[in-house]
This record gives structure tokens, sequence and C-alpha cells, in this order.
């Protein structure tokens, strides 16, 4: 199941009145979709990664309230089944805040349209996903565009994990500046992260830049700061779960440490993200849940025990990048750049492209 065009590659299908999501955990090796036609089957797919990326989580948890309210024949029904299924998928990720911010805005739908009976209701929340999932297309498109301004000719950048079209509806953030930079002819080579312990990046990032032919190398983690030692980084650009108001923001394991890598040897760092990912709410870092994943993520490696038996792993998912250490904010309505609480609110001054006013 083809879902792109040209460079739009999209983990998330609506067909035949189902949801279908690439499984993720089956690549580089194997495109396989997954058939999601209960709530508990898309919940279980974000929770195990076979849909990862905040974008990506959030769009595919629009679809799968509308998934959730199939079969529902009595109004009565409607509202407990409602709840149900949000909070079942709520219950997924705590760190990704698109997935709670698409939630919200799945529930106005619902109340908007719920006297209406289970069939209208239904449809208008299948109308509101698939705009949702058009819409974040065109907000990567524009993250793209801004993002391509802060690059110059010849650029080599480092991005770590994934945050390309796998990880959203399509194009990407940080890969999708990146995208956009290289066809503008100023990003000549991408050094990207293995990303471990789930290899995110030698899995689904280098997947990516394959299928685009944009020249890349695979480089361990622990090799960033001998990048950087030797000049061979000229720019930074990762993605993000969620960024608190004053700029902190939280990404896959290992981004602060690059992070402060990049300060040390004075290479800009930037983070590409939507505004949906921005969560105004948390003030700062200190406050964004951190999701702690099993062990056996540390200890094995894709089934094959690498540790002891016995061995105890703590295995954090997630870390925190603070403000000070990033160089500016790629969105969809520019590069904010700091004092970030200053350029965040006024990024959400007035309505934006898609005429829905922000939180």
């Amino acid at each position: 199941m083809k879902q792109h065009t040209d460079d739009v590659f999209s983990p998330i299908a609506w067909r035949d009145g189902t949801l279908f999501l690439l499984d993720q955990t089956l690549l580089p090796g194997e495109e396989t979709w997954l058939r999601c036609d209960t709530p508990e089957k898309v919940a279980a797919a974000i929770r195990r990664l076979s849909v990862r990326g905040a974008p990506a989580i959030g769009v595919a948890a629009g679809f799968g309230l509308v998934v959730g309210l199939g079969g529902i024949a009595d109004p009565a029904a409607l509202g407990p089944r409602f709840d149900h299924v949000a909070a079942l998928l709520a219950a997924t990720r705590p760190t990704a805040v698109n997935l709670s911010w698409a939630l919200a805005r799945g529930r106005a739908v619902f109340e908007a349209h719920r006297a209406e009976g289970p069939a209208p209701v239904r449809r208008a929340l299948l109308d509101w996903a698939q705009a949702l999932h058009a819409r974040d297309i065109l907000t990567n498109r524009r993250i793209g565009a801004h993002g391509l301004e802060r690059f110059a000719t010849g650029d080599r950048v480092l991005t770590h994990c994934n945050a390309g079209g796998l990880a959203t509806a399509g194009f990407g953030t940080a890969v999708g500046v990146i995208t956009a930079g290289h066809r503008a002819g100023r990003i000549a080579q991408v050094w990207v992260d293995e990303t471990r312990p789930l290899l995110q990046g030698a899995r689904l990032t280098a997947w990516e830049l394959e299928r685009l032919h944009i020249p890349y190398r695979l480089v361990t983690d622990s090799s960033v700061g001998a990048l950087m030692a030797r000049g061979l980084v000229d720019r930074v650009v990762v993605g993000a779960d969620r960024i608190a108001r004053n700029g902190d923001t939280a990404n896959k394991i290992g981004t602060y440490t690059v992070a402060v890598l990049s300060e040390r040897h004075n290479v800009p760092f930037y983070v590409a993200a939507p505004r949906s990912t921005i969560d105004r709410a948390t003030l700062t870092g200190a406050e964004i849940p951190i999701e702690e994943r099993q062990a056996e993520e540390i200890t094995e490696v894709f089934g094959t025990r690498i540790a002891p038996a016995g061995t105890r792993a703590t295995n954090f998912a997630f870390d925190i990048t603070p403000a000070a250490l990033i160089t500016g904010i790629i969105t969809e309505v520019g590069v904010l750049e700091p004092p970030f609480e200053r350029s965040i609110a006024g990024a959400f001054t007035g309505v934006d492209h898609g005429g829905e006013v922000d939180r």
C-alpha cells in the first residue's frame, strides 16, 4: 500500500472505511500495513511504536476516535463510548503532547455533532481527522520552507532519531527541513545518529533519506562529539515531542547530549516542530512527563539478549533540552528565537493558517 507522491510518504491511510498504519517496527526490512479496525488495535499500535512521532501519533489518534465509534447505533451509548475510546488512546504515550492536543479537538467535534446521532457524528469526526491529516502535511511543508533559510550552501547537517514523514502525516519536520534545504542546494550531507536503543535513525531516517536521494552517513550516537571536534557538522536539526512555554524541549533520549556538544563546538542547534507540539500549559521542561519504557529494549537487541540474565536497566525514552541550548525553533509560522517565552507567545497570536484558533 503506497501512500506517497514524490516527496510525501504517509504512514497513515484511511481506505474503504478502515484505518491502516504502517508498522514501523518492521522497517527497513519489511513494509507491512496494520489493519486497525478497533480502537484497541490503534492504541496497541501507538504503544508498541508501530506508529510513532508526536504528529503521527496525534493524527492516528484522531482516526482512532472514528474507529471507536464504528458500530454504535444507540445515541445514548455515544457519550460513554467516546469517553472510553479517548481514555484508551490518551493512556498510550504520555510525553507526546500532540496526542492530547488531537483528542481535545476530536472531543470538540464530537460534542458539536453528538445530537445528530451516531452516523452523522462519526462522519463529522472522519471529516475532521482527514482534514487534520492533510493539514499536517501542509504544516510540515511550511516548516521546511522556513527552515531552509537557516542553512548555507554545502552545509553538513546532523539529526537525531527520526522526524521525517514516518513521524508525521507526511514530509516530516526535521527531515522536512533537510529535504527543503537539500532541494535548494544548501544541504550537502546528513549525519544520521543511529539513535539507541531502538535505532530509529538507522532503521527509519536512513530509510527515508535513501528514498529521497539525499546523501547521508550513518554514525553511532557516541560519534557526535568527534564529528563536531573535527569541524564536520555545520548545523543540527531535530524534532520534538513536546515544547514547554519557555522553550525547553522533550525529544528522543540523546538529544540533550547532542545539544550540549553543539554548544561546546559552536554548532547552531535547531528544533523543528509544528505549533501543536508546543504546550503552553507546561511552563518548563521540568513539568514534562518522561516516558520510561521496558528494560528489555536495553538488555536485548530485537529479541537477542546482550546483557547478563538478571540485569536491571533504566530506559528513559526522552530527555529535556533546555531552551538555553536551542538556537531556534522552526515552526510553520517562522523560526522562533530567544527569548522563547516571548516568541512562542507571538506565534499563537490570532488565527492560524488552517482557520483554527490555537490554544
